[in-house]
């Protein structure tokens, strides 16, 4: 039986983690908060007039919210709602009309709250000449528009508005690309918890090697996100050995056995931020006291990519041309350049990448060195951008009859008029389970 002091101690641990959870939850909404001010008179100018767009209208439906929903203050929607942005030459004027609740009114984000009823009219005495809508062909996160918020959009503002509306698709791409201070130290945070967390699950605290799942240690991740009121930014975590033929098995029931080389790709959402990191380890056999010579040399090899590309990465010109630095660079150190998982039958290390845009998605919008983002390939970078520096690298392993491990690396990093920077520490060593 617990004693009256033991059954004290216990109550007065739950007021004070009730007391430390209000805290927690004020100081998130006051970070996103203060990025979203910032961001609204700072960047969406900028953004609105580089578009030619004087005027976006982001319309939100009761239980469809926009993508943007969290970046523009949320609120609460009966039936429908619009976030309204005016270029009025010496600022942008914002308004919610239809959009309500706490977390809004205290924001201080906009001029003012109105009726979703006003829009016609709010419209018409502006006069706007280009109404920016998010409409994407290519952009998820620009393309929160259904088919039929469209047409009542169109039948709400009547013409000649209606035939004014265009995609905001470079606008929203703009508005969140450029990062202000906070999101820095957002995405910091949550890109160093998501470090600790990988490097945590890929150690002895968590894997038994001969027991442990790759599934075990995915769960695991999930339950301290849980634990935290954390988010991920792609599901499931992604647990997985590589072997010879590739990747063997990806948070399944397949039991992590010594000898295996085992990498965690996933990322972690707080306030709105999310981020996307990699980490490495290799399980030691029975005879074993460090990680054979070869599986060294291939990290040691990978490690040895990121300064090459971290050279090559310079605001000013496009994701295309920028690539075709990245290779000429990587060929120039000796490296092979490959397509993804398409390793070359030689002795190099062969280099393959995915440099795509971070901040509040997993895979964001913004200039993209990725094959799998061609619109955004065509964006210039600038400074303040974020992205994921991800790269693999192939080298043979005498023991797999010269077939390439491969190595992944990825971290959260900014690009600054100086170079590249990293919003975390770098991955720089290969984690040993023993």
């Amino acid at each position: 039986m617990r004693t009256s002091a033991t059954m004290g101690l216990a109550l007065a641990a739950m007021l004070l983690a009730g007391v430390a959870d209000g805290q927690e939850a004020r100081r998130r909404w006051e970070m996103e908060r203060q990025i979203r001010l910032d961001k609204f008179d700072q960047v969406l100018p900028a953004a609105m007039r580089a578009s030619g767009i004087d005027m976006w209208i982001v319309a939100v439906k009761e239980n469809h919210p926009d993508p943007l929903w969290n970046d523009l203050g949320r609120g609460y929607v009966t039936g429908v709602g619009y976030y309204v942005f005016s270029d009025r030459g010496d600022r942008v004027e914002r308004v919610a009309l239809g959009p309500s609740g706490y977390l809004l009114e205290q924001s201080g984000a906009y001029d003012r709250l109105g009726a979703a009823s006003e829009l016609a009219a709010y419209v018409k005495a502006r006069d706007p000449k280009r109404i920016g809508v998010n409409m994407s062909d290519t952009m998820g996160a620009a393309d929160g528009l259904s088919a039929t918020m469209a047409m009542h959009l169109a039948t709400t503002l009547g013409e000649p508005w209606a035939s004014r509306l265009v995609s905001a698709e470079r606008l929203v791409s703009d508005f969140r690309a450029r990062r202000v201070a906070g999101e820095v130290v957002a995405v910091g945070e949550a890109a160093g918890i998501a470090v600790q967390l990988a490097e945590r699950a890929l150690s002895n605290e968590v894997i038994q090697p001969g027991v442990t799942t790759l599934e075990d240690v995915a769960w695991w991740l999930q339950d301290r996100l849980l634990e935290r009121g954390l988010g991920s930014a792609f599901d499931m975590p992604s647990v997985y050995v590589t072997g010879p033929e590739g990747i063997a098995a990806v948070s399944t029931s397949r039991v992590i056995a010594r000898g295996d080389v085992v990498m965690i790709d996933w990322g972690v959402e707080v306030m709105n931020t999310a981020t996307d990191v990699k980490r490495v380890a290799y399980v030691l056999r029975d005879d074993e006291t460090e990680p054979p010579a070869s599986i060294r040399r291939a990290f040691d090899r990978a490690i040895t990519v990121r300064p090459v590309l971290r050279r090559a990465l310079r605001a000013g010109r496009s994701a295309a041309d920028t690539m075709t630095a990245m290779d000429e660079a990587l060929r120039a150190a000796g490296f092979g350049v490959i397509e993804f998982n398409k390793p070359n039958a030689d002795d190099r290390t062969d280099v393959a990448y995915g440099f795509h845009p971070v901040g509040n998605d997993g895979h964001d919008v913004g200039a993209s060195m990725t094959t799998w983002q061609p619109v955004q390939r065509t964006f210039e970078l600038r400074t303040m951008q974020m992205f994921a520096f991800e790269f693999f690298a192939y080298t043979p392993l005498p023991e797999w009859g010269g077939k390439k491990l491969r190595i992944p690396i990825e971290d959260d990093a900014i690009l600054l008029e100086d170079g590249v920077q990293f919003l975390h520490p770098a991955n720089h060593r290969l984690l040993v389970i023993r």
